[in-house]
Parts: structure tokens; sequence; C-alpha cells
């Protein structure tokens, strides 16, 4: 079976940068797939795609060594299955609050005995390996969404479930929960302390701790916190990123009025974008 990269990098020690897929395209997809990051989630919960356009965003990744990832809507098991079947090469499953929730999650990402998945890779086994099904358990990663302040509580508990590879850190719904008013990259004392909880889990269980970022440099202070798998931004926003940038610089250019000021630095261009945690 094709070696799952994302566990070479985290067995090593290294961390992970991942991107994040909101447009429904495999061309998009592609492009993405071929700017150096070392995996790419297709994001079904707050993304654009339905199944069939997922597919094709997957089959487009796959065109490079890039791991293709998906976030699922809920912890439901038959798209999680879906999904894996579709060749994806591992699931963040969104609001998991407790063991139980963590089991059913990972349980879904499992064939027996170590889970329920049911038994049928259909392109899976293309992408993966006609010794697919015998390796699966050993290569598929499964990422539970830590993103309020109750699983922060429960942190230990969730990351203790055998099967689990890493937790992935939602930013703004967590800060939402903790009350905090900023959403992403929050460097709320409060927030910071959630993240240590989470770290210190994590630690615990030798278990991979990621975060969504929407800032280069926040990513980097993550990254020496202890996240070894970090995402930045979502193809949304550098897209609208960028074409407003080079709209203003035009504008500026020629002295015309521009609504927003040519050096403005990233984080308030995003600011009027997607800065949900995705």
């Amino acid at each position: 079976m094709r070696e799952n990269k994302l566990k070479l990098i985290w067995s090593e020690g290294r961390f992970a940068v991942n991107g994040w897929l909101h447009i429904p395209s495999g061309w998009s997809a592609e492009v993405m797939a071929h700017q150096g990051y070392d995996s790419l989630t297709v994001d079904l919960q707050h993304g654009m795609m339905g199944f069939e356009t997922a597919v094709a965003m997957l089959q487009a990744i796959s065109t490079t060594e890039v791991v293709p990832l998906a976030r699922v809507p809920w912890n439901e098991p038959g798209i999680i299955m879906k999904l894996l079947d579709a060749g994806a090469y591992g699931i963040i499953c969104p609001m998991i609050d407790d063991r139980q929730a963590c089991e059913r999650f990972v349980g879904a990402c499992h064939y027996h005995p170590e889970g329920y998945r049911s038994l049928g890779p259909t392109r899976a086994r293309l992408y993966g390996g006609s010794d697919y099904a015998e390796h699966a358990n050993q290569q598929i990663v499964t990422l539970a969404m830590i993103e309020t302040a109750v699983a922060v509580e429960n942190a230990v508990e969730i990351v203790s479930v055998p099967g689990l590879d890493a937790v992935y850190v939602g930013p703004a719904d967590l800060s939402l929960t903790l009350g905090s008013p900023k959403r992403v990259d929050n460097d709320d004392p409060l927030y910071l302390a959630a993240l240590d909880r989470v770290l210190s889990a994590c630690r615990q269980h030798q278990v991979v701790a990621g975060i969504h970022t929407n800032d280069p440099a926040y990513a980097c202070q993550m990254i020496q916190r202890g996240f070894q798998f970090v995402t930045l931004l979502t193809d949304t926003t550098l897209l609208g990123t960028i074409a407003r940038q080079t709209v203003t610089a035009v504008r500026a250019a020629n002295d015309q009025t521009s609504p927003v000021e040519h050096n403005t630095p990233i984080d308030q261009y995003t600011n009027n974008l997607i800065t949900n945690d995705s």
C-alpha cells in the first residue's frame, strides 16, 4: 500500500504544512497540489463542494505526492467511509467533544477488528494499491477536531482513544465557546492556555496536535509551541487576498482612490474574507 507521508513526517518529529480547499474545482485543487504543501484537505463541512466534486478534487491531488485529506460535514459513519473509499488518506472530523464521539469517529475509519468500516475501497484500492485493505488501518490518519471548551476539558479522554492519530484545533469555534472576541490567530491568554492544555494531553498520549491558522507568522508560533500539523489559510482566502492586492496596486500606481491601502498587511485582507477555522 502507498505510504502515508504524514505519518512518516510525524514519526520523525517534523511538522507538516496543510492546505485547505473550499473551492469546488478539480483544477484549483490540482493547482494547490503543486505549491509545496505536505497535504491538502477537501472541506465538505464549510467548503462549497459535494461528494462527486470532492472525488474529482482527490483525483487532482493524486497527480502529485501531496497527501489527500477530507473534512467531513459531521461525525457520521456513512460519509466518512465513502470519502475513504474515494481515496482520502485521512479524515478530519468536526466537533469531537468527548471520548464516545471520538470512538465512533475512529471506528468508522478502521476495518475490523480495530473498527467497523465497511470493506469496499473502490477508488482507494487504485490510489493506495491492491493490498489497501490489508494495510489501511495502519496508513489512514484520523484527526479529531477539538473546537469547544467542553472538548478541551475532555482532551485527555479524547486523545486516549486507540487509533486516533491527531487532533485538529478549530480556533473560531473554540474562541467562541471560550468567550474570546478574536476568532482566528488568537493571542488571548485564555485561548492560549486552552491550546497548551490540548498540547499537554497530546504529548502524554503521543498524539499529534494540529491547528488552523490565517497568518504565516502565527503558524510559525504554533509550530514553536508544539503543533506538528498547521493549515495555512484557505484557497478562497488566498485567491481573494492576491486578487485584492493586485487590483489595489494598479489603482494606487495610477493615483486612483482605492478602498484598501496598498501596503495593508495580509491579516487585514483576510479579515474581510473567510476567517472561520474552516
